[in-house]
């Protein structure tokens, strides 16, 4: 697989649903991400031109203009009932910082996870200090990673053919574990072709149908978008 992404992300989707700070480029491509695949979004930003642009583009979205360095702002708009905050603000750098804050330190906020876009060494730095869980140098790729890696927590990478067909990595799924591919029958039930199987760093490709999965296994799986987002979660 190509090692274009290297962000380990440990954390698992969020029932809670997902606020997204800030809607640059990187901001509207995690959104995008999330609500492709069925998550509870809500977009925020201080510009009523940049919600506006959003809403143009993803009509179904909840999206609002907020200030998001006031925390009354925060707690009305419902950035602080969403389980997990994406702070995508670059610019200025106290913003930021200030929100990165507020979702983490608010009392009754019920944030769990807040993963904060820096600009440089420092910045990161002091988004820590205030209680980031994650800090990222995003791009826009990254952006739409980072989307679909919060709804689909058990994968490790993807590399698209094109623009309906991929292949995935992923961690094999609780429901897998202890079962031979011919009993999962992939392809019949998920409509996805087992490309290999095993530990990570001892792949077996193009595994016999009698090959059992273990708990420390990864499976490689090709087909639609749509049928590999349709594979069970960990």
């Amino acid at each position: 697989m190509s090692e274009w992404w290297q962000w380990p992300l440990k954390h698992e989707a969020d029932d809670l649903g997902f606020a997204v700070v800030g809607i640059g480029r990187f901001g509207s491509a995690v959104c995008r991400e999330l609500i492709q695949n069925g998550a509870q979004v809500l977009a925020v930003d201080s510009s009523e031109r940049a919600i506006e642009d959003l809403r143009q583009l993803e009509p179904s979205i909840e999206a609002r203009v907020v200030d998001s360095t006031d925390e009354e702002s925060m707690r009305e708009a419902g950035v602080l009932e969403m389980g997990t905050v994406v702070v995508g603000i670059s610019e200025p750098i106290e913003a930021s910082i200030t929100t990165t804050l507020i979702a983490k330190d608010t009392e009754g906020s019920r944030v769990r996870y807040v993963i904060a876009r820096a600009t440089s060494d420092l910045h990161e730095k002091m988004l820590k200090r205030v209680g980031a869980d994650r800090v990222v140098f995003p791009s826009r790729m990254q952006g739409e990673r980072l989307g679909l890696e919060l709804v689909r927590p058990n994968l490790i990478e993807r590399l698209e053919l094109d623009d309906q067909t991929g292949i995935d990595e992923i961690k094999v799924p609780a429901i897998f574990v202890g079962r031979s591919l011919r009993d999962l029958n992939l392809r019949k039930n998920y409509l996805v072709n087992v490309l290999a199987a095993g530990p990570k760093e001892r792949l077996t490709v193009n595994p016999p149908a009698t090959y059992v999965l273990e708990p420390d296994h990864v499976l490689v799986v090709m087909g639609l978008m749509k049928d590999l987002q349709n594979m069970p979660q960990s």
